[in-house]
């Protein structure tokens, strides 16, 4: 006998390929579903930009709400608290030095 595969061998072999064809076109078409278009990706990266732009002008107004709420601090209440304490303090110097 020869090693040649018989017909129906060969229709097996043919319809199992057949098989493996059809599910890895069928894979390819799930995983091109789940891709994302150009378009949208473009969208959602120009909808990120804009949020990241907006972020850091809110970070900018923060940052610029902390300095001037420090020289209010320092305009309002350390330089008054500096000018009582400071005559008492030299008063209380010089009054107990003479």
């Amino acid at each position: 006998m020869t090693d040649e595969p018989t017909l129906g061998e060969i229709v097996r072999r043919f319809e199992d390929r057949l098989t493996d064809v059809r599910d890895d076109i069928k894979q390819l078409g799930d995983r091109i579903d789940t891709k994302v278009s150009q378009e949208v990706y473009d969208l959602r990266h120009e909808a990120l930009s804009h949020r990241v732009a907006t972020l850091e002008t809110l970070r900018e107004k923060d940052a610029e709400r902390i300095v001037a709420t420090r020289r209010w601090l320092v305009g309002a209440v350390i330089v008054p608290l500096i000018g009582i304490l400071l005559p008492v303090v030299v008063l209380l110097v010089q009054g107990g030095g003479s």
